[in-house]
């Protein structure tokens, strides 16, 4: 197979990915929750309460998804940002004092897990788009408080890129198209809960 069939094929898996997660996506961006970080009168708290709750989001796949790509994707090391919103919660002075489960499941398989990676690699992408209105805001205006939001900085299109493109061989070789997009659903569906129930 040539790879500009390659290329097709997975261009083809990835607008499928993108087409079927779409509407949990948009449910998720019109919580309350969601929309009050990209509102023009954001409040710190606001702010600070989504952090809280994405914390909890990164510590179940720091310890969850995690481990299945320990020894399949070269930069998951740098791909953590638990440590990130601890500092912007520390720098915003909120003590978390503990965390909530949001992906119950009771087995996960590699590509499922993977689609659960897709969205929480693909939240750091829109964050920086949040990341121009929370800077609005005096408080964090700088540099402090806004390192979760800053993802990868500069290098945040390439990190996920790169992700894209671990995503659509993995799915190539293994045929698991419809795993990795369940694995997705489930991640937006879980987060959805998990900010509408707080």
């Amino acid at each position: 197979m040539s790879t500009h069939t390659n290329s097709a094929i997975a261009s083809d898996f990835l607008h499928n990915l993108k087409t079927q997660t779409a509407d949990s996506h948009k449910k998720l961006e019109d919580l309350s929750v969601s929309k009050s970080i990209m509102s023009p009168e954001m409040k710190l708290e606001d702010y600070t309460f989504y952090l809280s709750l994405m914390h909890d989001v990164h510590n179940d796949t720091e310890e969850i998804v995690f481990p299945f790509f320990s020894n399949l994707i070269e930069d998951l090391e740098q791909r953590r940002k638990k440590h990130l919103i601890e500092d912007d919660l520390l720098f915003l002075n909120y003590t978390k004092k503990d965390s909530a489960k949001v992906f119950h499941a009771a087995e996960m398989s590699v590509p499922f897990a993977l689609g659960v990676l897709y969205v929480v690699e693909g939240s750091t992408l829109g964050g920086r788009f949040i990341l121009k209105n929370v800077s609005k805001c005096p408080e964090l205006s700088g540099e402090k408080g806004v390192s979760y939001f800053n993802g990868y900085g500069e290098k945040t299109g390439s990190f996920w890129k790169a992700f894209l493109n671990f995503l659509s061989e993995y799915e190539q070789k293994h045929e698991c198209g419809d795993e990795i997009i369940k694995g997705a659903v489930f991640a937006f569906d879980s987060i959805y809960k998990h900010f509408e129930g707080r």
